[in-house]
Formats: structure tokens, sequence, C-alpha cells
């Protein structure tokens, strides 16, 4: 895997002087749509570990505004006004889009109408925001006509991660590029993925909240991700003063299910922004890498690494009913051994592919769920929405989170 550097990068162009791919190259392109008063024309700083940005301090109204951000695989890319409509392949980007204050700009993302019941979930706990994604276009596989279709403003999913689930070559995603608006995001680092050969020279891995920094700048949104880092800045700073020393850490199981008979199996330590709220707890891995990631596992194998936390992926979405969940692994003669299960220690999680938002609320409730006696118990949670946590109780303030969204702060 290569290292962070400038080269080798392509570029991907945007509608207007496009430039076939070769190598890295320079393009300037037009993403249609102005937001206005929205836009944020401070100059941010460069992120801590080299991703590079071109910004420009010249107001949206002025000659030439455009500005550049650079985020690996897709090199650098220009823009002349902050893109308005947005097609997303996977959450963690769709939840980008959200907390920038344009979760209603969104075109298309993957299972539209599942992860809509999920966000506003939590989206119920944050004053006055608003969230609807039921009824968009399913993108899990896109077909390339409906991209023409929609005629996004910025295609925020990576072209590698394309190319691998669906096949589509470098030319098809070049041409998207060129005929429709560039690509701008950034998947494989979900779990620090191998990238196919065409692209293993142009990758780079990055933090949920690195790649936010980007999207934000490509935004221009720098004042509303200024304003959720530091929330965010400070939760991990709580957490981090809170943990007990490893040794008094509690064994964890990630487990995803729809029924008894498949239950997928996660680790919750390695690295990759699909932890990004289990790893700063530094919960110990019951498994200790002794099951592979996304293995379907059966309660003797549960009884057999004995988990004192058990945390269920979904279970915060509205069709789960946790309490009949948690039934099944008590009525069971083999799950009802399980440690987990005889302290009452079955949780609900919500989404892998997390947005800032959902980030900041998964941190909270996986705190409480793992180290109660330092962040607070973890109300008993069967359905509905995100539990209301007394005021003194919360580790970080919805109200600055919600005004962030709103454009507020």
């Amino acid at each position: 895997m290569s290292e962070r550097n400038d080269a080798g990068r392509y570029v991907a162009p945007t509608r207007r002087d496009a430039i076939a791919y070769g190598g890295t190259v320079a393009v300037t392109g037009l993403l249609a749509g102005c937001l206005g008063d929205e836009s944020v024309g401070s100059e941010p700083e460069p992120t801590s570990e080299g991703a590079d940005t071109e910004r420009s301090d010249e107001p949206a109204d002025t000659e030439d505004a455009s500005y550049s951000v650079t985020l690996s695989p897709v090199g650098e890319v220009s823009f002349e006004e902050p893109p308005e409509t947005v097609f997303t392949r996977l959450t963690h980007h769709a939840g980008m889009a959200f907390a920038l204050g344009r979760g209603n700009s969104i075109t298309a993302m993957h299972a539209p109408d599942y992860y809509d019941g999920l966000w506003n979930q939590y989206v119920e706990r944050l004053p006055g925001v608003e969230l609807d994604w039921s009824g968009l276009y399913s993108s899990w596989q896109p077909e390339q006509e409906k991209l023409y279709e929609l005629d996004s403003d910025v295609h925020l999913a990576d072209p590698a991660w394309i190319g691998v689930q669906d096949a589509w070559d470098r030319r098809e995603l070049d041409e998207i590029a060129e005929r429709i608006a560039p690509w701008f995001g950034n998947s494989l680092s979900d779990s620090h993925q191998e990238p196919q050969v065409a692209w293993i020279d142009d990758y780079e891995y990055y933090t949920l909240w690195e790649q936010f920094e980007l999207v934000a700048d490509a935004f221009r949104e720098r004042g509303r991700y200024e304003a959720l880092a530091a929330v965010h800045d400070d939760l991990v700073a709580t957490i981090e003063a809170g943990v007990p020393p490893e040794a008094e850490r509690p064994t964890v199981a990630v487990i995803a299910a729809a029924d008894v008979d498949e239950i997928y199996t996660y680790p919750v330590g390695t690295p990759g922004f699909l932890n990004a709220h289990t790893r700063p707890l530094g919960p110990r891995d019951a498994f200790e890498g002794a099951v592979e990631p996304t293995s379907v596992v059966d309660f003797e194998t549960l009884l057999e690494y004995d988990p004192d936390v058990i945390l269920h992926l979904g279970g915060m979405e509205p069709n789960t009913d946790m309490a009949e969940r948690r039934d099944v692994f008590a009525d069971d003669p083999v799950a009802s051994r399980v440690e987990a299960v005889e302290n009452g220690r079955v949780y609900a999680q919500g989404a892998r592919y997390q947005g800032p938002i959902l980030n900041l609320f998964q941190l909270e409730m996986t705190a409480k769920q793992l180290y109660p006696d330092v962040f607070g118990e973890w109300p008993t949670y069967e359905d509905g929405p995100y539990p209301k946590i007394p005021e003194d109780e919360r580790l970080f303030d919805r109200q600055i989170v919600a005004d962030a969204i709103r454009g507020d702060r």
C-alpha cells in the first residue's frame, strides 16, 4: 500500500474542460449550483496527515472564485461553486452531506428507506433538524444511465470502490466524471481494504473525520465542520480520560443477525472508520482474531468465546425489537449461558458506515454500554428513537450539533 504522497493520483474531470486521465493532470470544471450565504469562504488549514487542498478566500460572487480540494484516490478536483445536488453510494458519505446541511440534497444512496428510518432514530434528538431520504434511488448497484438522469453536481462516492463492486472499468468511471460531475469520495478506508491494481498507487486511507474535513472543504462548509469537529474532539478526550486500564475492559462481540441461523461477527478494534465508534473505547475483542470478519457463527461459538458484552448492529433500526432479540438469546439453552446474556449486556447498535453525526451518538452510547460505571448507565432500550439521556449525563451537546447542521454556528 502506498504511503501518503502527491504523486500518481489521477484528477477527476468535471463537466466542462474535460481532460482524459493520464496520471496527475490539472483540470478546471464547473459544478452547477450556488449555496449563497451558506458558503464558507474562510481559508482552512491542511489536515495533519498531509491531505493537500488548494482553497480560495475569494467570495462566491467574484469573477474567479474557483477552488480545489485533493482527496485520494481522485486526486485534485477543482470547483467553481459548491455542489447542490449530491449522489452517494454508502451512508458514511450521505452522513457527511447531512452533517453539512445537505441531507435533503441527496439524489441517491444505498437502501434509502432503511437508512432513512435508522438515521431518523438519532435525528429525533437534534432540535429543529429534519431528514427525509425515503424514496430516493437505491444506488447499491447503480445503472450508468441513471447517473445521467440524476445529473448530480457531485458524486460523493469512491470510484475505486465502485470499480471493485460493479466491475466498472476506468474508462466508464472517467466518462461519468467528464460528462456529468466528478467523483469525490473514499470508501476503502472503511477497513483499509486493498484497492485493485489500477488504483493501488493512488490510494490513501483516512479516518472518518479526516475525510469529512475534505468533504466540507469541497462544499465550502468550513464553519460547520469546525463546530462539529470541536464536539468530536471534546467527546473523544472525555472518553480517553475515562477508559479504564486494558485488564479491566470487557470482552466484546459485535454481531448482526436477521435471525439466529445467520449471526455475522465483526472485529471491534481493527483499523478503518467502521470502528470509529468502538476503537477509541479500547474494548477487547472476544474472538481475539480467531474468527474472520463477517464470519457466520452459532450460539456454540459465542459460548466458546463467551463475550462480556454483545453489541447488536441494526438494533436501533425501527423494525427491530431488541426485547424480542434478547428473549431469543435468553430462551436458548446454549446462548443463555453466554456471559453477556446472563448479565443483560446485549445492546443495540446502529450502523458501521456512519457519518459524523451517527459517530457522535454511537461513541456516547457505546461508552455507556461498555463502561457504565464511568460514563453513566445506558437505558434499557427495546425500540424507538435514541433514548432521552438526562442532560447532565450526556457526553456531547445536542444543541451545538443541531445548530451546526442548520448553519447557526
